[in-house]
């Protein structure tokens, strides 16, 4: 006999409850209050965005305004960094602007020797990485000029002197305020001047007009000053005319051994 697979209803055989539909309509009710909630949002959104600050409540227009300078105001709080000076060096090309210096008989000039020398010293300490100043020989900045040095080129005479007459010269301010850094900017240029140009250093003939220089007496007691003479329009004409690269470069690296702090002796001289 077949037995029934759904026993009839009765006080003893009535279905059990199904929690678990209780469950799921309730986890469906939370599902659409969430859905509810997050359009309302969005259209909230879309509303404040897109309304016209006109037709917002009164006082709200002003507090939207106040808070967004607020926030504009707090973006550029923050310190901005300053950018620190470069040390400035001084070169003076000699004569220039007032005078033309030795004059050959050919017609080449001191001035624009001195000249092609001076600016090509300032091209490389500035891609060394510092301010150069290309000064003439009476330039209006030079009252009160302060740098971290001062070089001013010149050249010895055209005219024949005799077979010695040949070789550079250096030298710094008599009345310096600080003469163990002259001293020392004197033996740094001599030094890599006779590295880089092989020319004879010849201190016994300095004199007293370069030792009196007049910029000198000009520029700020704190500037560390030097001349030098790099050599002579005659005997050393080929140098300081055809290889005035290599003479820029000894007074570069001589200004550089000053400013590093270098080791340097100075050259023995011969007359």
């Amino acid at each position: 006999m077949l037995h029934d697979e759904h026993p009839p209803e009765g006080p003893d055989n009535e279905p059990s409850p199904r929690r678990p539909r209780a469950r799921r309509a309730s986890m469906n009710v939370f599902g659409q209050l969430s859905s509810i909630l997050a359009v309302s949002a969005v259209l909230a959104t879309m509303f404040t965005a897109f309304t016209p600050l006109g037709l917002l409540p009164a006082g709200l227009t002003e507090w939207i305004a106040a808070q967004l300078n607020n926030d504009a105001a707090a973006s550029n709080s923050f310190p901005t960094p300053t950018p620190r000076p470069r040390p400035v060096i001084g070169i003076v090309a000699g004569h220039w602007g007032n005078d033309s210096g030795a004059v050959c008989s050919d017609g080449l000039t001191e001035v624009e020797v001195n000249l092609d020398v001076a600016t090509r010293v300032q091209e490389k300490l500035t891609r060394a990485g510092f301010d150069v100043d290309l000064l003439q020989e009476y330039d209006d900045k030079l009252e009160g000029y302060n740098a971290l040095v001062l070089v001013s080129i010149h050249a010895d005479t055209c005219e024949y002197v005799d077979d010695n007459a040949t070789g550079f010269k250096v030298a710094s301010s008599l009345a310096s305020s600080a003469p163990e850094k002259a001293q020392r900017l004197v033996a740094c240029l001599s030094n890599r001047y006779q590295a880089a140009t092989g020319l004879r250093y010849q201190p016994s003939n300095i004199t007293a007009h370069m030792s009196n220089y007049h910029t000198f007496n000009e520029i700020n007691h704190n500037t560390t000053a030097a001349i030098i003479e790099t050599g002579f329009l005659n005997l050393d004409r080929q140098l300081l005319t055809q290889n005035s690269d290599q003479v820029a470069e000894g007074i570069a690296q001589g200004v550089l051994c000053y400013i590093y702090n270098e080791s340097a002796t100075t050259p023995e001289g011969t007359n």
